[in-house]
Formats: C-alpha cells, sequence, structure tokens
C-alpha cells in the first residue's frame, strides 16, 4: 500500500470530472428544439426506470457527507451507527407502499405543493422557506464541506477552493439541465462509489490481518475492537448521547427516517419522475436492498481504520504515508479519506473522484 496520489490518479480524476460534466450536459440538452416544460425540468419527463431511481436515491443519500461522516461514525461510533441504514431499509418499503400512490396519484411536482393541496397556501410558503433553508444551511454545507475535506486530505486542496470548485462543479450541469441530468450522473456516481467503497473495505481488512485476506481482516477487527460491534450502546459507553440504545430505535430514528426518506423534497422527487407508480415502487425497493449492504462497505472502513491507528505494527507498516491526515476522535470524518490514500495508483483517482463529486 502507498499513500501518494500519482500522476496517474490526477488523470483519472479529471476525465472522471469531464465524463460526469458531459453525461451531465448531453442528457440535458434540448430535443427537436423544444422548450423544456416544468415537468421535463423538475420530472425529466417522468421518464426514469426503476433502476436509475433506486441509484438515484441512494447516490443522493450517500453523498460525501453520508460516506464520509457515517465512515467517521464506525470510527467512533462502531456498527451501531448502522441503525440507520438497516432502519431505512424498511422506512422505504413503508414510503414505497402507503405513502408513494398518494403522491404520484396528485401528480406532484414538490412536497411543499403536497402540503398546500392538503391545508393552504401559507404553509405551504412556511415549509418551504424552512426546506430552501435547511438545504442550503445543513445539508448543502455539510456535503460541501465532507467534500472539500477529502480533497484536502488527499489533494492538498485548501478547504474553500474545494468547496467553490465542488459548488461550480454541480451547477453546471444541474442547474440548467435539472433532474434528468442530476438522476443520471447519480447512476454514474454510484456505481464507482460502490466499487470503490469495496474495494476500500477489502484493503483496510487485508491490511489488518496482515496481508492473509479480507474474512482474516474482519476476524481481526471484531477481535481488536469488540465494543465495536455492540448494536445497541449502553448507558456507560462515552458515545451513548449520540445514540441512546433502543430508545432511538423504537422512538426518534422512525421520525427522522419517515421525514428523510417520505417527505424531503431532495430524496422523494427522484421517485415522483418515475415511468410509472410501479416503476416508482420497484426503484424504492432496489434502493432499500442497496440500504442493507451499504453499511458493509461505509461502517466498516471506519472500524478498520480505528483499529489500524491504534496498532503499532500496522501503523509501522504504512510509513510516513499513515502519519498524514490521522483521523483522531476529534477529527473522526478523516477515516474515510485517509484510507483512500492508500488504494492502489489509477484506482485511487477514481474512488476519490467518485466521492468527491458525489
Amino acid at each position: 500500500m502507498t499513500g501518494t496520489f500519482a500522476f496517474a490518479d490526477y488523470a483519472v480524476f479529471i476525465i472522471y470530472a469531464l465524463l460526469i460534466l458531459g453525461v451531465g450536459l448531453w442528457v440535458s440538452r434540448n430535443k427537436d428544439g423544444k422548450e423544456k416544460s416544468a415537468e421535463d425540468y423538475f420530472l425529466a419527463s417522468k421518464s426514469l426506470p426503476w433502476w436509475a431511481i433506486g441509484a438515484s436515491l441512494i447516490a443522493a443519500n450517500i453523498s460525501a457527507e453520508q460516506f464520509i461522516g457515517m465512515s467517521g461514525s464506525g470510527f467512533t461510533l462502531g456498527l451501531a451507527i448502522a441503525s440507520y441504514e438497516w432502519m431505512a431499509a424498511l422506512t422505504l418499503i413503508i414510503v414505497g407502499k402507503y405513502f408513494l400512490p398518494i403522491f404520484i396519484e396528485k401528480g406532484l411536482y414538490t412536497i411543499p405543493e403536497f402540503v398546500e393541496q392538503r391545508y393552504s397556501t401559507n404553509l405551504k410558503t412556511i415549509l418551504a422557506v424552512f426546506w430552501i433553508a435547511l438545504y442550503v444551511f445543513v445539508n448543502l454545507a455539510s456535503v460541501l464541506y465532507l467534500g472539500s475535506l477529502a480533497l484536502e486530505t488527499i489533494m492538498g486542496v485548501p478547504m474553500v477552493y474545494g468547496v467553490m470548485g465542488l459548488a461550480l462543479f454541480a451547477v453546471a450541469y444541474s442547474l440548467y439541465g435539472g433532474l434528468s441530468a442530476v438522476s443520471w450522473t447519480d447512476v454514474i456516481q454510484v456505481v464507482f462509489l460502490i466499487i470503490g467503497g469495496m474495494v476500500t473495505t477489502y484493503l483496510a481488512l487485508n491490511t489488518v490481518s496482515g496481508g492473509e485476506g479480507m474474512w482474516a481482516g474482519l476476524s481481526a477487527i471484531m477481535d481488536a475492537a469488540p465494543d465495536k460491534f455492540a448494536m445497541i450502546l449502553d448507558k456507560s459507553n462515552p458515545e451513548y448521547d449520540n445514540l441512546p440504545g433502543i430508545g432511538v430505535l423504537v422512538g426518534g430514528m422512525w421520525v427522522a427516517n419517515l421525514y428523510y426518506w417520505g417527505f424531503n423534497q431532495y430524496i422523494i422527487q427522484r421517485t415522483l419522475a418515475a415511468k410509472s407508480l410501479k416503476e416508482a415502487q420497484n426503484g424504492i425497493l432496489f434502493a432499500a436492498i442497496l440500504k442493507i449492504f451499504l453499511p458493509l462497505i461505509v461502517v466498516i472502513p471506519g472500524i478498520a481504520a480505528y483499529v489500524m491507528i491504534n496498532d503499532p505494527a500496522i501503523m509501522a507498516g504504512l510509513g510516513e504515508a499513515g502519519q498524514l491526515n490521522m483521523p483522531t476522535s476529534e477529527q473522526a470524518d478523516k477515516a474515510y479519506p485517509w484510507l483512500l490514500q492508500f488504494l492502489p495508483t489509477g484506482f485511487k483517482g477514481l474512488a476519490f473522484a467518485a466521492l468527491a463529486a458525489a
């Protein structure tokens, strides 16, 4: 394992960025000279197949914010943080079965539109302003911060320039192309994010096991940090306040999940762009299946990073590269970018580009 970002990695990074930009602009073009309608812009002309919907839902969810943040939570909390992912799978099925038919039957473009039909224009306006503020100052801010954190950790790009660059890159195709551009580039990104996650997980576990393979590495981290595999945190756990035991599973987490997957405009808009209700429901089912698998390639690397930095023999084997931008309990979000620097040359650039662009 090496920790340098070689010329090949930079080349792959640039090519990937150009590919995403090219695809986004290509699907955004006006066909036959027709002017885009609101349905074309906000609902991708209601043309998305189930697999694109499922992939886009996951890409929207596992952006840099989710991938880096949840891996960092794996570093501090352990596998218990995966409760959000596995409960989300069940929540998606509930949304697809009971909520989605209502939204599609009403021909909605946005969730505030549903609020207006059900309640009043004043409430719609209040919620629209609230949600826009939430997206700009919380969701978008965290995505840009964590994406630029990856740029800073791997490539040394200053945080300010990273934030500006990622924002301009996203605007370049999404503002013009609408949901169609976003959804089809999401499909590409989720494929590479998952591939990158699988390879990162394998290499991290293989390193922990001293080259004896992934399963030996999994056994090793379970032996080295058994507390990281507790699914229900005890009150004595210093991280209990962040994930308060079984109470969060039967209480607050349901509220958060039902809001996020059922009434979050950023998420539900993908399903409203389906060709039909059946396509939308199949897309949600596909996303639910992926959610069951995702903790294995998001949380496990964070736990592996925790074991690696606390093992002097492993750190000695990593050399000077292992000492750069090391994650700590105070800076746990550096765990995943730190692991990425040890990927093979070329693949490192691809996995990192997918993460930064997500």
